[in-house]
């Protein structure tokens, strides 16, 4: 018997932490990058390896390419031929959900939509697949304190980038898989 609560809790969450892995890969969970060493997994890895991530426009745009790429080929950028071309429209909008009593907004939500299609690079392109994500995410303005203000909206850009990433990195993933499947012709 241990003397202490903490003993029992961390063995406890121990054996949870080593449990859940194998749970997860009895019930069909593979990673997305093909580590489990089935072929069907190397075609996807190969295949979003192969895709290149056209240029976007803005500051934003440019943070979402740059989270694209690395999600498509972590190890292998550079290295492989492209075979995909991936275009990807981002917007905003804008909503100003609280205000102080002097009238100046206290809370701001943003919302992000990204349009991507993906092309063959034959010629002419011919589009396999698209999609469009969305991600939403809000933020306080503190009174008086623009530092923070400005601290806490560039935190919730960068969350709405990862997020729409990683929908449209699983999106094109499942798409992938479902052609090394023989589902669909990619």
């Amino acid at each position: 018997m241990c003397r202490d609560g903490w003993s029992i809790l961390s063995s406890r969450r121990a054996l949870i932490a080593l449990g859940l892995p194998l749970l997860a890969a009895g019930c069909g969970f593979r990673p997305m990058h093909g580590r489990s060493g089935l072929r069907e997994d190397a075609q996807v890895s190969d295949a979003l390896a192969a895709v290149k991530v056209g240029l976007i426009t803005e500051r934003q745009g440019q943070l979402l390419r740059r989270r694209l790429e690395e999600g498509l080929a972590p190890a292998a950028r550079g290295t492989v031929t492209a075979r995909y071309d991936l275009r990807v429209g981002l917007g905003y909008g804008v909503e100003l959900q609280g205000f102080r009593r002097d009238g100046f907004p206290s809370r701001v939500r943003f919302s992000a939509t990204a349009q991507w299609f993906l092309f063959d690079v034959g010629a002419p392109p011919r589009e396999i697949t698209r999609g469009t994500e969305r991600a939403s995410d809000a933020y306080d303005i503190p009174e008086n304190q623009f530092f923070a203000a400005d601290v806490a909206r560039e935190t919730m850009e960068r969350q709405l980038i990862e997020q729409l990433a990683q929908q449209i990195l699983e999106r094109l993933a499942m798409h992938f898989r479902g052609a090394a499947q023989g589902a669909a012709p990619a």
